[in-house]
């Protein structure tokens, strides 16, 4: 069952691929394109990652996870950490509303590793293809953490 509402728990922005994503209190999601100042944003169909706290916490137990690795939001390289929503359950085309303006549309669940990437090579696995969504951005704002993310 889809939990209905859920919150940022954490917003995390990187300018450079291939590396863990830094926490920031508040960010500015831009229509069609995605987190600004972000270097996944752009014209695509994964133009913001999320992932669940919830899925970061049960990662730690994971005994495929580098032993000594404590595993934080931005680690998986995900825009928008959130909890209390059930990310697992959406489907694509579901709509999430952020903050007091924002609309995302889910356009992709999981992400497609061809071959492994630099958080599997450092933390010994990758939660992103199995419990990582992306979405694009239907009408941009700003968001910050401990906003409202509710399911529209």
């Amino acid at each position: 069952m889809v939990s209905i509402k859920g919150k940022i728990f954490s917003i995390n922005c990187s300018r450079i691929k291939g590396v863990a994503k830094n926490p920031v209190f508040e960010a500015v999601l831009v229509e069609g394109f995605g987190l600004e100042g972000d270097a996944h944003a752009g014209d695509v169909i994964k133009q913001v990652s999320l992932l669940a706290l919830e899925s970061i916490k049960k990662q730690d137990l994971c005994p495929k996870v580098k032993t000594g690795t404590s595993l934080k939001p931005g680690d998986f390289a995900e825009n928008i950490t959130t909890q209390g929503l059930d990310l697992v359950g959406l489907k694509v085309g579901a709509r999430l509303r952020m903050g007091a303006e924002v609309i995302l549309e889910i356009s992709k669940i999981g992400k497609d590793c061809h071959k492994y990437c630099a958080i599997y090579y450092k933390l010994g696995d990758c939660i992103m293809p199995r419990e990582g969504i992306f979405a694009r951005v239907l009408k941009g704002g700003i968001i910050r953490s401990g906003d409202e993310i509710c399911l529209e």
